[in-house]
């Protein structure tokens, strides 16, 4: 496959983002992330919500083949979604449910599901199984990430 200027670009973004979240894994295996946890989980799932965007364009653009790294990126931060939703840090700003920290092992399993899935996505993408990832897509929002949305956070404000 000949990949143009932008699907180029595109990968390199993406890398780096999988490599800042890697420094961030390893800051935080050090030490407790600083700031402020609704801030920075915010900022995480806005990333995950732009790869997701990202792997929908490239799906209906007709190269399935193309949304690995965006699928990587997804199931690498798909391992940090606990650790952004410290005790205590539930406000009106954030939208979190009490039931992140009533449920926690639900939680924790949802997010593994948005890793798990993600990484299948990744999978099939890499085989070039283009029948797969268009499967995979059309559920990965109800499945993936619905897993939390709907069980742990409040409906957006309107």
């Amino acid at each position: 496959m000949k990949r143009t200027r932008k699907s180029w670009a595109t990968v390199l973004h993406s890398s780096l983002i999988v490599l800042a979240l890697v420094g961030i894994a390893a800051a935080q295996a050090a030490a407790p992330m600083g700031g402020d946890p609704v801030a920075n989980r915010q900022r995480l799932m806005k990333l995950v919500g732009a790869n997701w965007a990202d792997i929908q364009a490239k799906v209906k653009a007709g190269t399935p083949d193309a949304v690995a790294v965006n699928a990587e990126t997804i199931a690498v931060m798909a391992t940090h979604v606990p650790s952004f939703f410290p005790p205590g840090s539930a406000t009106d700003a954030s939208g979190a449910k009490p039931e992140i920290w009533e449920k926690w092992a639900d939680f924790q399993a949802a997010a593994k599901t948005l890793e798990s899935m993600a990484e299948k996505l990744r999978d099939a993408s890499r085989a070039k199984d283009g029948a797969a990832v268009e499967a995979m897509v059309k559920d990965f929002g109800a499945k993936a990430c619905g897993g939390c949305h709907t069980a742990f956070r409040k409906p957006p404000k309107s």
